[in-house]
Parts: C-alpha cells; sequence; structure tokens
C-alpha cells in the first residue's frame, strides 16, 4: 500500500455489503482515502447507486460459488486484495429462545458467520502471495455480551469473534492482520427495524427501547455508520500495523447491552 495520507492511496478494498448501511460508510472511508473500492451485496437496485467509480457485484455472502467467482474476478481485475472488510450480516429473528425456527437459526449463521468464513478462506491466499494484507470482520457488542431474545445473532457474532481470533494467528506470520469491529446500537434503518421488534416483543415503545440502548452506554448515545467507518479506515492504514486479533468496540462504552424498559 502507498502511504499517502491514510497510507491506502491505490490500496485495493472488498466491502460485503457495501452498498448501504456500515458497509456504505466503509466504501466511502476508504474512497475518501484514496483507495480503490469494490462493493458486493444482494441489493442490486443499491448496488446501482454506488458511485460509478467503484467496482460493483451482486453477491450473496453465503453462497460459496458466488464467493468464490467474485475473488476470481477480483484476481483478474485488480492482480489481489489488499483490505477485505468482511460486512455482510443480518439480524435475525427477536424471540426467546423456544420460539426461534431452525431455519431462521441457520439463515443468519449463513450470513454472519459463515459469510465471513467464506470471504476470509477466498481472500487469504491473495494475501499470503502478496506477504500482507489486513482483514476486518463486523461482529457486533453481541459478540461480546448476551442478548435475550438475540440467540442466533449474538451466537453467530461471537463466532465471528472466534474466527477473527484464529485467523489472526494463522495468517500473522503471513503479514495479514485480521481484526474485528464491534458496533454498538448504530443508527439507521436496520436498527430501526430491531427496535420496534425489540419493542413488540417487550409490550413497550420502540422510543423506550432506543433510550434503554442510549442510557446503557457511558456515552449515552447511539453510534453513527461513518464512526465504525472512520476505525475501519484506521485498522487497514499503517497506523495500524500492528493491531492483530482484536475485538474492537465502537460503541460508545456499552455498559448494559439490556434495555431495563
Amino acid at each position: 500500500m502507498a502511504e499517502a495520507g491514510f497510507g491506502l492511496a491505490g490500496a485495493r478494498v472488498l466491502v460485503t455489503a457495501g452498498a448501504g448501511g456500515i458497509g456504505r460508510a466503509m466504501a466511502e472511508g476508504f474512497a475518501g482515502a484514496g483507495a480503490r473500492v469494490w462493493v458486493t451485496d444482494i441489493a442490486g437496485a443499491a448496488l446501482a447507486g454506488c458511485p460509478a467509480d467503484w467496482r460493483r457485484s451482486r453477491v450473496d455472502a453465503g453462497a460459496e460459488a458466488e464467493v468464490a467467482a467474485l475473488f476470481a474476478e477480483i484476481e483478474a481485475g485488480w492482480g489481489g486484495l489488499d483490505v477485505l472488510c468482511a460486512n455482510a450480516g443480518t439480524a435475525g429473528p427477536t424471540a426467546p429462545v423456544e420460539a426461534v425456527m431452525l431455519a431462521d437459526w441457520r439463515a443468519c449463521m449463513a450470513v454472519n458467520l459463515e459469510g465471513a468464513f467464506l470471504a476470509a478462506k477466498h481472500a487469504a491466499p491473495m494475501m499470503k502471495a502478496a506477504g500482507q494484507g489486513a482483514m476486518l470482520l463486523t461482529s457486533s457488542t453481541a459478540g461480546l455480551f448476551g442478548y435475550p431474545n438475540r440467540a442466533p445473532y449474538a451466537a453467530a457474532k461471537w463466532g465471528v469473534i472466534g474466527l477473527m481470533k484464529t485467523l489472526a494467528m494463522e495468517l500473522g506470520p503471513f503479514g495479514i492482520r485480521v481484526n474485528a469491529l464491534c458496533p454498538g446500537a448504530v443508527e439507521g434503518p436496520r436498527m430501526e427495524g430491531v427496535l420496534a421488534r425489540e419493542a413488540a416483543a417487550k409490550g413497550t415503545t420502540p422510543e423506550a427501547i432506543h433510550a434503554g440502548y442510549a442510557a446503557g452506554t457511558s456515552m449515552r448515545s447511539f453510534v453513527t455508520a461513518a464512526d465504525i467507518a472512520a476505525m475501519a479506515v484506521f485498522l487497514a492504514s499503517p497506523g495500524g500495523r500492528l493491531v492483530s486479533g482484536q475485538a474492537i468496540a465502537v460503541d460508545g462504552h456499552t455498559e448494559n447491552p439490556d434495555p431495563k424498559v
């Protein structure tokens, strides 16, 4: 990677689920640092709305044949990859464990955990060949704490951290750093859906759940997608060259992940 600005000028960056939300903010952050950006998503309309100078591919993060084809295309088009942001995720069901359907559990795992595994699996050979690289796996504060009524999501995000710790040990000798980002409650449409479902489950309002989440942080605030993107850019930059194997919370310091409402 070039060492100008954040040291990311010309860097080749892949962001999965990069057409919206946290992924879109990550892609914008890397592009702003001078990197070349490739985004994937399953939402064709959102992909079409991305900047024309970004490379774009419609890919199901949990489908290995599609992921393998993507990385073959990256190899052919870019000749390698400097930064992987394995960001694809889904909220999964909000329900007590006895009401969670196995199909919903598996669907949540397929995107959140298997998606990160597949991206890392296919990025690793390119990065090993180059003797350098940075992988950022999107976990959650749900990977650091238990979350009532969110068993599939929390289990998947804990799994992402276990995967990251293992990859950091396995790939470090090849010059590859691996870290996990753990967003807290992030403002935006996806969190609004979570708040609505939790409110329905608890017989209260989304506004009350929102206030409970914010009160459970020492900063008394939700975070934004831009906050997550800023940390991603730093971790991938030369400034983060010896940061690896870390689950880094960007959450305003979550003290109480279960809103008491």
